[in-house]
């Protein structure tokens, strides 16, 4: 595996006016503790001390070393596995800034967990992706922070601001750093066609789609049609995330059968839950690329995996939010 840091960041503004929320402070949970340190460290601030620990009956404990009253705090934690933990760490350090009268507090999540649970698409189910943003907004959010949410309406589900960041620059710059020509955007199923769409754009590379339909007691899915070109190309199959890669997998072989010259599989998030690694180690991948929105241990890397660091990405949109400037505006420059 290798770690790229794929960042084009505009550079700060010295003269740049301080914020309205007091003192900026970084805190970080216990998910993502690697990225924190990158975003601090492209900030040139340091993380605050912090003690998160977890009692013997599984319950989870937030102390700050010092007072953040007045500052404007923001809070990096992941919701990846184990979900409901930092889920629950992530609520409980909320209202332990909230009660330290913190004058701003941001949530940020480069990973939303629960995402996917985004609407009601079978009788008596919930929507747990609006319950998490109520519960996140009651805990003490004033604001939130994220990464390529698997569904825009998510945002909608807020009460408060949401800053939803994409990472689409930073994968698509790294395609053609590697001076890749004649490819080809394949969106793995008709559900990412929309970001796979706006990927192709990016790149100017026209778009393909893979329609593949579920079984009706949804235990798997069937390539059914290819939807575009693929044949002596090199094909970028994209997704917001690869959680168990069963269908980034069957599209990567249905697309070499297609005439495909090489594969590619390019998601934000690395989920990798199992069994992602056994299937992507035996899948014909040329280079798996994700970012570090979530933090992979030694057992699910592997040799062809390269992961771009969105520390300094999300470093800048922090230090916009800070101080009052566009966030937008950096992806226009």
């Amino acid at each position: 595996m290798s770690q790229v840091d794929a960042t084009s960041i505009p550079v700060r503004d010295p003269d740049e006016p301080s914020s309205l929320y007091g003192r900026l402070v970084l805190a970080s949970g216990t998910a993502n503790r690697p990225l924190a340190e990158e975003i601090a460290g492209y900030l040139g601030v340091e993380l605050l001390p912090v003690e998160v620990t977890q009692f013997a009956n599984g319950n989870s404990f937030v102390r700050l070393a010092e007072s953040v009253r007045g500052s404007d705090v923001f809070w990096i934690q992941p919701t990846a596995a184990p979900t409901n933990d930092n889920l629950m760490e992530l609520l409980i350090a909320l209202d332990t800034l909230h009660r330290d009268s913190a004058g701003r507090i941001t949530a940020v999540l480069p990973y939303y967990g629960y995402g996917r649970s985004d609407k009601k698409d079978a009788p008596r189910t919930p929507i747990t992706a609006r319950l998490v943003a109520d519960m996140l907004s009651v805990a003490g959010a004033d604001r939130a922070l994220m990464m390529d949410l698997h569904a825009g309406q998510i945002q909608g589900f807020f009460s408060i601001p949401v800053d939803d960041i994409t990472a689409s620059h930073l994968l698509a710059q790294y395609l053609l750093d590697k001076g890749l020509t004649e490819g080809v955007v394949v969106s793995p199923d008709l559900g990412s066609a929309k970001k796979a769409r706006n990927f192709a754009m990016e790149l100017d590379w026209p778009l393909a789609l893979i329609e593949k339909r579920r079984s009706q007691d949804g235990s798997s899915t069937k390539v059914m049609n290819l939807i575009g070109a693929v044949e002596g190309r090199d094909v970028v199959l994209v997704d917001d995330e690869i959680d168990t890669a069963g269908t980034i997998c069957n599209a990567a072989r249905f697309v070499l059968d297609c005439g495909a010259r090489r594969v590619y599989a390019m998601a934000t998030h690395g989920i990798f839950s199992p069994p992602a690694i056994e299937r992507l180690r035996d899948a014909p991948f040329e280079e798996i690329v994700v970012t570090n929105t979530v933090l992979l241990p030694p057992e699910r890397q592997l040799p062809n995996l390269t992961v771009l660091n969105v520390g300094p990405l999300l470093g800048e949109v922090i230090r916009r939010i800070h101080v009052g400037r566009s966030v937008g505006e950096m992806f226009d420059e």
